[in-house]
């Protein structure tokens, strides 16, 4: 016992030792080496002083295997050794034409910016690099975070004016990344609109440049700050993929650049787009955190990193986060027609069916009878609820639910109390029109009375009533961003300033009410990104609900968040394209993320409300695998008729299969679907929820699950199933 205690603080004191060396750095040739179990990277200092990226790739464990940041030679007066030398966090100036991640403008007009190598300082897994213009005071504190076991390292930086005057920063990016220099690689990325967010794109990387971008003021729906490269053959579980996500929840950009010299390289941070910051001497500025790693098994490991990653470091409450809850949302069932009675007829219709949390959307406060009127008057209309809503709330606790109730606090309808009083309030310029969408404007949030104005208002909202849950809302982009009340060299900070302040008000809200939880929702999938992921328990990912099309929108999602963080709705049928499809098939959608329902109770059979009672508590039975586990995309909707996706436990102890079946012809079975991440020698059991599955036995090896499949039958339009599979011996 004594020995088997001696090997026990030996593997524990060679575990510690080897996390705390995830930071390596090699003085003499000053080379630093960031280790991750799966990857790493690499980054040095050049003769000349600039910052050299090294390496990035596959784990490396010594610093000194790193070739040491050499200067290479011109080719010609049109191609200088800069363009081939790849500058870790390049300025703008000298002999430099690619895209760069520092731009100022000094007062007298001078915007030349060379940056050189000044100092290093590491804290456990984090390292500081600082750089200096050659000339002036000008300093950029690079980021970097290493997270050792889930394979990411973030980067972000910090730009400060140590000089004595004033200068603009006109470009600020978080990080730059290169792949190992070499041609035809692939970039995969995340595209949309409304209603139809996170489709997969694939495509050729050629010499120029593919921006991703936002200039809408928020994440957008139509692109994700999130990408991946690879060597232009991985699959879902084979191949090297390279893989990024930008922390930022306002205007963003993505810049993946091939150089004529065969040099992939991704740049990413603030959109240059209207951008121009100015610092006074002594001001910093610090970028959005870019988080990325490499996986070498395919684009289903990569996207297991960042589910990890999300899970453990960037979600608030980490690991300890409860599960997200079944939810209930009235919105679909009374609109704009709430009150007290009939919210806890739904109420407990809901509850009967396990449901445990219920919240109350748009229409309970103000004059809110349409979206024409009452946006930003966030006091209880006392004809809806003569006694508040401390009665509905007693009544949704007694039924064993937590309450949630919907806001939208970063608007305000022009026909409300609140603008009436305060219309300076609102984003403007000056003399021009205020335009409208969805009939409100966008309060400016850049200004820290907004900010704190919103802050009292939901502050109260939580602290008068027993509010568990905000799902809060953001229906329109931005328009005339405009700030009359500040210099005009000052009214683009605007850009920065509203995102800084939105998440100031969150993280006072999550410090005050320490089991509040909040929704990020923006018309859907217009704000989903790891910088509000910091403040947010899941996002709405779109307000497109229809089960078939939410495969194609939820298998993107997947791509860059895990599924925990998704919420997702049953709601009724014929949905938003006219298409109908069985309830059972509209659930196991949906319990691939968080499980919500939407629909009408008001409506539903007892066949309808005894399945989903079923449904709900295999949810209940299965959801920690699913919002915890590790995701394997096994069939994709793109690809083929049938969709299989399967949730595996970090141990491996339980699984469970999803498979939906698009349609059938000529009387076909679906194919064979071959599981992934079991323990081979394990022998497992399987539970069908449907009996639609077809196997030999109910217990079978890992090795036969992952090895020959299973398979299941799906007949007919729009069928579906689930199999729930349990380690029974080992």
């Amino acid at each position: 016992m004594r020995r088997l205690g001696f090997m026990v603080a030996i593997v524990a004191t060679f575990s510690c030792l080897m996390a705390a060396q995830s930071i390596s750095f090699d003085e003499g040739r000053k080379v630093w080496l960031l280790k991750t179990q799966q990857s790493s990277y690499a980054m040095g200092v050049g003769p000349d002083g600039q910052l050299e990226h090294l390496y990035w790739g596959g784990p490396l464990w010594r610093a000194q295997d790193v070739p040491a940041a050499t200067n290479k030679k011109d080719i010609s007066s049109f191609d200088p050794r800069e363009m081939l030398e790849n500058e870790e966090f390049p300025g703008w100036g000298g002999k430099r034409y690619y895209e760069p991640a520092l731009k100022i403008t000094r007062a007298d007009g001078d915007r030349d910016l060379v940056l050189h190598y000044q100092s290093q300082a590491t804290k456990g897994d984090e390292l500081d690099i600082t750089l200096k213009d050659i000339n002036d005071d000008v300093e950029a504190v690079l980021r970097y975070r290493v997270y050792a076991d889930v394979g990411v390292i973030s980067r972000w930086a910090t730009i400060t004016n140590r000089t004595k005057q004033s200068f603009t920063v006109e470009r600020a990016q978080s990080a730059t990344w290169y792949m190992p220099p070499g041609d035809g690689y692939r970039l995969t990325y995340l595209s949309g609109r409304w209603a139809a967010e996170t489709q997969i794109n694939q495509e050729p990387i050629h010499e120029g440049m593919k921006v991703l971008e936002s200039r809408l003021g928020h994440t957008g729906h139509n692109l994700n700050p999130w990408f991946a490269i690879d060597a232009g053959s991985a699959d879902e579980e084979h191949g090297g993929v390279y893989f990024g996500a930008l922390a930022w929840s306002g205007n963003w950009r993505i810049s993946v650049e091939q150089t004529p010299y065969k040099q992939v390289r991704v740049t990413g941070g603030f959109n240059t787009f209207d951008f121009g910051y100015p610092l006074k001497p002594g001001q910093s500025l610090e970028t959005p955190v870019f988080y990325a790693g490499f996986a070498a098994d395919g684009f289903g490991g990569a996207s297991r990193l960042l589910h990890n990653m999300e899970r453990e470091y960037i979600a608030p409450g980490g690991l300890q986060s409860r599960l997200r809850p079944v939810l209930y949302n009235s919105w679909e069932a009374t609109t704009f027609d709430v009150n007290q009675p009939g919210q806890e007829a739904l109420a407990e219709k809901a509850a009967k069916l396990g449901v445990e949390l219920f919240v109350m959307d748009d229409g309970w406060f103000g004059e809110r009878n349409t979206d024409t009127a009452g946006l930003g008057d966030w006091v209880v209309n006392p004809k809806k609820f003569p006694n508040g809503l401390g009665p509905l709330i007693k009544r949704v606790n007694d039924l064993g639910m937590d309450f949630g109730l919907w806001v939208e606090p970063e608007m305000v309808n022009p026909d409300s109390d609140l603008y009436r009083k305060h219309p300076d309030w609102v984003m403007n310029f000056k003399g021009r029109p205020r335009s409208e969408l969805r009939n409100q404007l966008v309060l400016n949030l850049a200004r820290d009375d907004v900010r704190d104005y919103l802050f009292t208002v939901l502050d109260k909202l939580a602290s008068e009533n027993n509010i568990r849950y905000f799902k809060w809302d953001m229906n329109r982009t931005f328009a005339e961003p405009g700030w009359p009340e500040v210099a005009p060299e000052e009214q683009k900070e605007l850009w920065v300033k509203y995102v800084n302040n939105l998440y100031d008000i969150l993280a006072r809200l999550r410090a005050k009410h320490p089991k509040l939880e909040i929704e990020s929702c923006s018309g859907g999938g217009g704000r989903v990104d790891l910088g509000v992921l910091r403040y947010v328990d899941e996002f709405w990912a779109s307000d497109n609900t229809e089960a078939f099309d939410r495969l194609r929108i939820q298998e993107g999602f997947s791509e860059a968040y895990g599924a925990k963080f998704m919420s997702a709705w049953v709601t009724d049928v014929p949905n938003m394209n006219g298409r109908s499809t069985p309830l059972q098939y509209r659930f196991l959608d949906a319990m691939q993320g968080a499980l919500g329902i939407g629909a009408n109770l008001n409506k539903w059979t007892s066949e309808d409300e005894q399945l989903a009672t079923k449904m709900i508590a295999l949810d209940k039975q299965i959801r920690e695998v699913v919002q915890m586990g590790d995701l394997y995309r096994l069939l994709s909707p793109r690809t083929n008729d049938t969709t299989a996706n399967e949730y595996v436990s970090k141990n491996a102890d339980k699984a469970v299969l999803f498979a939906f079946r698009h349609s059938q012809e000529y009387n076909t079975p679906p194919p064979t679907i071959r599981l992934r991440g079991l323990d081979g020698k394990s022998v497992y059991r399987l539970e069908s929820v449907d009996r639609k599955l077809t196997a030999p036995t109910t217990e079978v090896s890992g090795a036969y699950l992952m090895e020959h499949g299973l398979d299941v039958k799906l007949t007919g339009d729009f069928d579906s199933t689930a199999v729930v599979i349990t380690r029974a011996t080992q």
